[in-house]
């Protein structure tokens, strides 16, 4: 069994580059990284954890959950 705080931490950093080129809707984050392999309920944790440290905002547009870095 894979260590599941690593993937987690792992998926962060990828979930945080993505986000360096502006905000994205979280099905399109989840989109692209079930594309390099990520699991979509590892990359919730991942924005999760991400929320927890402070370092992105999570907004609910109409349907969609718009996620950005923090400025």
């Amino acid at each position: 069994m894979e260590n599941l705080w690593a993937k987690i931490g792992e998926t962060a950093g990828k979930v945080y580059h993505l986000l360096e080129s502006g905000e994205k809707c979280l099905s399109e984050i989840e989109k692209r990284l079930k594309e390099e392999g990520y699991n979509t309920n590892i990359v919730k944790m991942a924005i999760g954890w991400l929320a927890r440290e402070d370092k992105i905002e999570i907004l609910k547009d109409n349907k969609r959950w718009i996620i950005r870095l923090k400025r």
